[in-house]
């Protein structure tokens, strides 16, 4: 049987990875192959920082998702696959890549997977993780300065400029493709009890 493809979609900051790691932890790695969509960033080092610096990293544009798409096909065939990796200091891909081993699941994260539809109707099980918007923007204030080296300032900018516009856009009109949709994120214990019981029966269907 072909493996069963799962997308966690949400606002920037909603909880996405968290939910998307309790779903790994409770399944158990050696069944989940997990890829996260920000990795598909297009390659711009061509570009000096200023300009990279000023792309409007919010926009489905923005993402190589035909790559991705690539990638998740080979996956449910059976082959491995080299997913790129994303150097968000300095927004250019990294020279080395990660590789991904085909699994019995396979989970994708990213706010824009839904948008598109070509790679939306690849997944078996939609998830959208629904969060207030203040709590998204702390959370993303506090990941980029720790996690990315950015300043408050520019934080606060692109999410006025980018984020929350293509939130608005793109990110929300998408949550109506979800089959389930987690509100509070992570912290909604009942809602990931239910995906992950639906997850193992799915695994015993297809003898995983």
């Amino acid at each position: 049987m072909p493996p069963v493809l799962i997308g966690v979609a949400g606002g920037s900051g909603s909880g996405k990875t968290t939910v998307s790691k309790s779903i790994l932890d409770r399944v158990g790695s050696a069944h989940m192959a997990y890829l996260q969509h920000d990795a598909y960033y297009r390659d711009r080092s061509n570009l000096v920082l200023a300009e990279r610096a000023r792309i409007n990293y919010d926009h489905p544009d923005s993402l190589d998702t035909d790559l991705l798409i690539e990638h998740l096909k080979a996956l449910r065939a059976g082959s491995a696959v080299e997913t790129p990796r994303y150097d968000f200091a300095h927004h250019v891909r990294r020279a080395d890549t990660r590789r991904i081993e085909p699994c019995a699941v396979i989970l994708v994260e990213g706010i824009l997977i839904f948008a598109d539809r070509a790679l939306r109707d690849l997944f078996d099980i939609k998830i959208f993780v629904d969060t207030d918007a203040d709590l998204r923007f702390l959370r993303r204030l506090t990941r980029d300065i720790a996690e990315r080296g950015r300043t408050v300032e520019s934080v606060i900018q692109q999410y006025l400029d980018t984020v929350r516009p293509m939130h608005l856009e793109f990110v929300e009109p998408s949550k109506r493709y979800a089959d389930v949709i987690i509100p509070e994120g992570g912290f909604n214990t009942i809602a990931i009890d239910m995906v992950v019981a639906r997850i193992q029966t799915m695994l015993g269907q297809t003898g995983g």
